[in-house]
């Protein structure tokens, strides 16, 4: 029997900073073949969280279904009185947000 090799995910989701800061780093390819695990990742990390702060240096590469998943997380923490924050967008995503015109939803604090 062949040994079946092992893969390393793509992308991750992950508490950056001290436990319970809210602080949270989202790295690798955030697209199609990774937003539902993400979706359901971020939901259960974020649950107990009442402000989350996203850093995004680290997204080598997103696309519309990249987009449509940080909506999603933005209209979870909307529903739930969760302040929501992103950081270092990549210039993929403001380009994409751009032509969705939900640009002005994406915008950076301060």
């Amino acid at each position: 029997m062949a040994a079946r090799a092992v893969v390393a995910e793509a992308f991750s989701i992950a508490p950056a900073g001290q436990a319970g800061s809210g602080r949270f780093a989202l790295t690798g390819t955030v697209g199609f073949a990774t937003a539902t695990t993400l979706l359901a990742r971020g939901r259960s990390l974020f649950a107990a969280c009442p402000t989350v702060e996203l850093d995004m240096a680290a997204v080598q590469s997103i696309d519309s279904a990249g987009l449509a998943l940080l909506l999603c997380w933005m209209a979870d923490a909307k529903s739930a009185g969760r302040a929501f924050h992103l950081h270092n967008l990549p210039a993929q995503l403001h380009a994409l947000a751009r032509i969705s015109d939900v640009e002005s939803l994406l915008t950076e604090p301060g």
